[in-house]
């Protein structure tokens, strides 16, 4: 999918009872994948907040569960930028287990102002880098 991935490991507090992982746990792993993969673009996001005056937040998601990850697997958490606009991005992300696919999603992210939490523009310097960063596969 993906150039960038964050390898996740699934330990007992991500599960149920039955040693499977609870379907809100994936919400975090795609948003610490997200983040690492804006850090590596250079925007942490403590950075973005400070510097910039920015903070994103998920205005929407989709996601398809496909197969249910267990405790003690190697997760693989891919993101791909499927879209860049002034005040917005679409990110498309998968997690897998080594070959086997088990979730896709489409996660669309509002930039917001870091003090009020109304919506901004992102910054052109950004805004530039974001757009060239972007694919358009999904």
């Amino acid at each position: 999918m993906s150039s960038f991935s964050l390898p996740i490991r699934i330990y007992w507090e991500d599960t149920d009872a039955g040693g499977v992982v609870y379907h809100a746990q994936y919400v975090a792993f795609l948003e610490r994948a997200r983040s690492e993969w804006m850090r590596e673009q250079g925007y942490g996001q403590e950075l973005l907040r400070r510097e910039h005056g920015l903070v994103f937040a998920v205005r929407s998601m989709q996601v398809d569960f496909l197969k249910p990850a267990r405790l003690d697997d190697a997760l693989q958490v891919g993101v791909v930028l499927h879209e860049c606009r002034r005040a917005s991005a679409v990110f498309v992300q998968e997690v897998r287990c080594g070959d086997v696919l088990l979730l896709t999603a489409t996660v669309r992210v509002a930039a917001l102002d870091a003090e009020n939490f109304r919506p901004r523009a992102i910054p052109q310097p950004l805004l530039d880098e974001l757009v060239a960063l972007q694919t358009a596969t999904p």
